[in-house]
């Protein structure tokens, strides 16, 4: 996701799946659930222009939102097989660095590019092998991509462009990554944590590593089936 530093683009909607607890009792049960299918219908249609993450929204429907979000970071293709066997070699020397598994190393890179589908590219269109959504900020001094992204403010999903740091090759991104954890002291919580997808997440998370308010929801749920191919 686009960074308090760096940042994510969405990811893609499922279809709508009915809440399995209880948002009430008889009519008011049906009403409520007709505005969760609603507000749904809408995000799968339209995105999320007007910011379906909103406080605003029933809670029947952020709730909902969430899962969303969290299942559609989880999905697995031969294409996702793919990338994450092309990344492989990257996310172990990162992993050893980091104190990690590579799995969750690989689930972030997945999280953040979109399984590699959608990479943060220059003007010209060629990739900036910037597959976790680092930020080039005033400390950065080399090549940059200026790409849009997705911020969350209080909530509400709004588009941006920022700049983005551009690299050679993917080996170049996953060293600047591990590079950046291991000396910026907020995601001091996300080192070390060896298979421990939770803690890596909301290590990240809690550091400011991005906006969206579910970003250690979706990270968890793409280790989670990493780790589970994988063992």
């Amino acid at each position: 996701m686009r960074h308090v530093e760096f940042s994510t683009a969405p990811l893609p909607a499922l279809a709508p799946t009915r809440p399995t607890a209880p948002l009430g009792g008889g009519a008011g049960f049906g009403r409520v659930f007709s505005e969760v299918q609603g507000e749904v219908a809408d995000f799968i249609k339209n995105g999320d222009p007007a910011g379906f993450a909103q406080p605003s929204l029933t809670p029947g429907a952020r709730m909902l939102r969430a899962r969303v979000d969290a299942a559609s970071a989880s999905a697995d293709t031969p294409a996702q097989q793919e990338f994450i066997d092309s990344i492989a070699p990257w996310a172990r020397e990162a992993g050893e660095m980091l104190g990690v598994s590579p799995a969750l190393v690989s689930a972030h890179a997945a999280l953040e590019s979109g399984w590699g589908q959608r990479p943060l590219k220059a003007r010209d269109g060629a990739s900036s092998h910037n597959l976790f959504g680092i930020k080039a900020g005033a400390g950065w001094n080399g090549a940059v991509a200026q790409s849009e992204t997705t911020e969350y403010v209080h909530g509400a999903a709004l588009k941006t462009s920022a700049a983005f740091r551009a690299y050679p090759d993917q080996a170049s991104a996953f060293r600047d990554y591990a590079q950046l954890l291991l000396e910026n002291p907020r995601f001091r919580g996300a080192l070390g944590a060896g298979n421990d997808a939770r803690a890596f997440a909301d290590g990240l998370a809690k550091g400011g590593y991005a906006t969206d308010p579910h970003y250690a929801a979706k990270l968890q749920s793409v280790a989670a089936r990493l780790q589970g191919v994988s063992g």
